[in-house]
């Protein structure tokens, strides 16, 4: 008997009929519980071998009491074996959630069937394949970039609808909440560029040069590159994971229903916050890791401080601190556009999710350190 509303519990089982002649009924009834002894879907297949002329199957769960994982295992095993046989399954009748556990669990199997025959491709079908995924992947950004453009635009024109309390809150979260891990990745590089300055320097009784070699250092790269990293791994991330979350749960589908674009709404604010902040950061990295290099030149290499700092600013100007802050407002775009693009564009799963989070951040790293290798070189050239 169940307790709560006194009725009895029937053990779990299915009936069948045929009112629409090519459509076969399967009734579930009773409670469905793990190890409590449920039909298996090969009744199913019986029922289909023995009728030729159905063409479809449909559930009724009215007599269903209560299931567990074992009613959507047994939905998939007809699936399977009614898919086998030509026939077709509408999963209308059954229960909300047992369709949702249904759905992820075939966009899974899908993912598998989709590496399974990748693995199998011959060499010249995976290259082909490869080169197709790239040149759609290179369609989509550009589209993506351009609608971006587009937002900023209307932004620049007072037109583009977004929450103004958001971009604060954006704002805060990649600026103030990234100052502790900024604060002790730029000290210990800093630190590193001192030690490895102070071992090879002394060989030659230059000591004082540390504070060049970390100051320029700072300010040119590694202020800029590794504030990048650290927002891409962090913040980039976030995006990607954020907006597959919302395309998971079809919130982006509601706001275009609104009326509303995601991408002003969405990614709009978010790349703005990311060029207001990041070359903030990379600054604030720059101060933090030159202040890490002075503490090894002047404890562990005996520079005294007032040499040191004098040295430091004949050594900086304000070109090197501009190159790192260009570099620092282009990495800026190049994250807000890999996790935003990336999360906008993930599937409707949560495998989907993780996978567009992986990916945002590799590529907007690879994007990262191929856009300072052109900076490299556009330097070199122009001799600044």
């Amino acid at each position: 008997m169940d307790r709560k509303n006194g009725t009895a519990v029937l053990p779990a089982g299915v009936d069948f009929s045929y009112p629409a002649g090519e459509t076969l009924f399967v009734h579930l009834r009773g409670s469905w519980k793990i190890g409590a002894g449920a039909p298996s879907p090969e009744a199913v297949a019986r029922q289909i071998r023995e009728h030729p002329e159905v063409r479809s199957v449909r559930f009724d769960s009215a007599g269903l009491q209560s299931w567990d994982s074992s009613l959507p295992a047994f939905i998939s095993g007809v699936r399977e074996k009614a898919g086998a046989q030509g026939v077709g399954t509408i999963l209308e009748g059954l229960p909300q959630g047992a369709v949702r556990l249904l759905n992820i669990a075939a966009e899974s199997k899908q993912l598998e069937r989709l590496a399974g025959a990748e693995a199998k491709m011959s060499l010249v079908a995976a290259i082909g394949s490869r080169t197709a995924g790239i040149a759609g992947f290179t369609v989509e950004m550009v589209r993506f970039i351009g609608e971006a453009s587009l937002a900023f635009m209307n932004l620049f024109r007072g037109r583009a609808r977004f929450r103004r309390s958001e971009l604060g809150l954006l704002i805060y979260e990649c600026g103030v909440q990234a100052l502790p891990i900024v604060s002790l990745i730029s000290i210990l590089v800093g630190l590193i560029l001192g030690f490895v300055g102070t071992i090879e320097l002394e060989k030659f009784g230059a000591q004082i040069f540390i504070a060049d070699l970390v100051g320029i250092s700072m300010a040119r790269e590694m202020g800029a590159m590794m504030t990048a990293i650290i927002m891409m791994g962090r913040t980039g991330a976030a995006f990607a994971t954020q907006l597959g979350t919302m395309v998971t749960n079809e919130e982006l589908d509601a706001l275009k229903t609104l009326g509303l674009s995601p991408m002003e709404f969405l990614v709009m604010p978010r790349m703005l916050a990311l060029v207001l902040m990041v070359p903030l950061l990379c600054v604030y990295a720059d101060i933090m890791g030159i202040a890490g290099g002075a503490l090894v030149g002047v404890t562990v290499a005996g520079i005294p401080y007032a040499q040191y700092y004098n040295e430091s600013v004949t050594a900086l100007t304000v070109t090197e601190f501009a190159i790192g802050i260009v570099k620092s407002m282009v990495y800026a775009v190049l994250i807000g556009l890999s996790g935003c693009f990336y999360g906008i564009h993930a599937d409707r799963s949560a495998m989907a999710v993780g996978y567009a989070a992986t990916r945002a951040v590799v590529t907007g790293i690879v994007l990262i350190v191929v856009a300072d290798g052109i900076f490299a070189v556009v330097t070199s050239i122009l001799d600044i």
